[in-house]
């Protein structure tokens, strides 16, 4: 049974006013606040269901004009939303030194292909390709304070372009391969002549890749002055590009590091188990013919918490990003099983440093969990799409109107156990779906040309692991993932 909504929750009021101004009239807010009260308090987020439980609403299909119809800016929203999240956190905040910046991208799943821009994206967690949307998001983290500050929707190459309709026309006869690396070599033979179809050569400029985003979400971090002076990605990021480089003006960053990535043999030494140099042929060596040659005695012990690491770490060059501290990690005193390795442009760090503030990358771990589950993240979805300023991207969580759920936080508070470097499947519902009140994979919420509010709830943690909802009543404890070296760095 679903209690009606016969006004505004109490939490949406109090914080709600921050936003009135950004509404042209006081019907748009009213919208604004029971959308909002409606993601709380329903298991069912779906648009129709949520018209169905307003009571006051006479017209039904009200909801759904104000998202598709009504004149109110997703951007100013958001912008006011980073602003009074960090107006409210100041007196919680680390200091800008301690502030933490994540970047990363999740898999949202859709059951059919009828909303814009879903494609099938690849699944690193279970090597699969659902349908789904693949946002980009960046998070910022600083002590007890953590919450998300932007998204971009990244968009296949082949989807953006429609490229498979440009070869069908100018390529009638040719059939398109299936299999991945005969596929890239058509891509190479066909793709210079569709470039010189017009149609074709515009939709290939509003292709971004997935560094292309997330350099969009660094600068637009920036320009709300969030205050980060550490970067936190994966090695899906670290790229060789010196725009990429360059777009990190006085932060440092720390990021996992793929292990066919190349150093340079001329930049380090490297001694064997009797304090020998090993000599390296060729200019360049792959992380992955590295780590064998290092001597087990050159391993040192590195506590975090409750968890140990046997880290073995070198100032080396990276192609492309010169100077960087490496930092090779083992779960075991062994030196068995799978290894991680982390990269740093702070060479002068040690290796407790770098790992000890890598880990701090779980909260949007966390944040995409309950995302999914607890704020029905997997249920929000739309038909068709309406185009904002110049992009055209997915506005489920682009266009949200988030209101900062005021948990009790003090400096006391400990951030959620950080047990893992990276993440369990990105597509996956949270491991809690079976005990989550909130059915983890409701129907969708489908609106033509609708504009998304999204509820962003700030994760503020009562103990190793556990987060307390007072929305749900209930303590959500995050497992253990199997520790730092279950991330599988693409």
């Amino acid at each position: 049974m679903q209690l009606p909504i016969v006004a505004p929750a109490p939490l949406v009021t109090a914080h709600a006013d921050v936003f009135r101004d950004l509404f042209e009239n006081r019907c748009q807010f009213h919208h604004f606040q029971n959308y909002l009260t409606g993601l709380i308090v329903l298991d069912n987020k779906s648009l129709a269901n949520i018209t169905r439980c307003v009571l006051e609403s006479a017209d039904k299909t009200n909801l759904s004009r104000f998202f598709s119809e009504a004149p109110w800016f997703q951007d100013r929203v958001n912008d006011r939303r980073v602003a009074y999240l960090l107006q409210q956190t100041k007196e919680v905040r680390r200091p800008k030194a301690d502030g933490l910046l994540i970047l990363d991208d999740t898999l949202c799943e859709h059951v059919g292909s009828l909303f814009d821009y879903v494609d099938r994206h690849y699944n690193h967690g279970d090597d699969t390709y659902p349908l789904a949307h693949n946002p980009v998001t960046s998070h910022y983290v600083s002590g007890p304070v953590r919450f998300p500050v932007d998204l971009r929707l990244y968009r296949r190459y082949e989807e953006c372009t429609q490229w498979e309709t440009f070869v069908q026309q100018h390529f009638p006869d040719r059939p398109i391969p299936t299999t991945k690396k005969e596929r890239a070599r058509f891509h190479k033979e066909v793709d210079p002549i569709l470039l010189e179809d017009p149609k074709f050569q515009k939709l290939h400029k509003q292709f971004r890749t997935k560094i292309d985003l997330g350099i969009a979400l660094l600068e637009a971090a920036i320009q709300h002055t969030v205050p980060f002076s550490v970067l936190l990605f994966d090695s899906w990021y670290l790229a060789e590009e010196p725009r990429v480089h360059g777009a990190l003006p006085e932060k440092d960053w720390i990021s996992l590091l793929k292990k066919n990535r190349n150093l340079e043999t001329n930049s380090f030494v490297l001694k064997d188990a009797t304090g020998k140099p090993l000599h390296l042929e060729g200019p360049h060596i792959a992380v992955e013919d590295l780590v064998p040659l290092i001597p087990p005695t050159a391993y040192r012990a590195v506590t975090v918490g409750d968890k140990t690491y046997w880290t073995f770490t070198l100032a080396v060059r990276l192609p492309g990003l010169g100077k960087v501290r490496l930092v090779v990690s083992f779960k075991n005193a062994e030196l068995t099983g799978t290894y991680a390795v982390l990269v740093s442009n702070r060479a002068d760090w040690d290796a407790p440093r770098i790992i000890t503030l890598y880990l701090q990358r779980w909260p949007i771990e966390t944040f995409y969990q309950d995302g999914k589950t607890h704020l029905g993240l997997m249920s929000i979805a739309c038909a068709t799409l309406k185009p904002f300023k110049n992009i055209g991207v997915w506005c489920s969580w682009r266009i949200r109107s988030c209101i900062w759920t005021a948990f009790p936080v003090t400096d006391e508070r400990k951030l959620a156990h950080q047990n893992h470097w990276g993440s369990v499947s990105s597509a996956s519902p949270s491991p809690h779906a079976s005990r989550d009140l909130v059915c983890a994979r409701a129907p969708s919420t489908r609106a033509k040309g609708s504009r998304y509010l999204w509820l962003f709830v700030r994760q503020a943690t009562t103990g190793y692991g556990e987060m307390r909802s007072p929305l749900l009543a209930q303590n959500t404890t995050v497992e253990d993932h199997g520790g730092l070296h279950t991330f599988d760095a693409r």
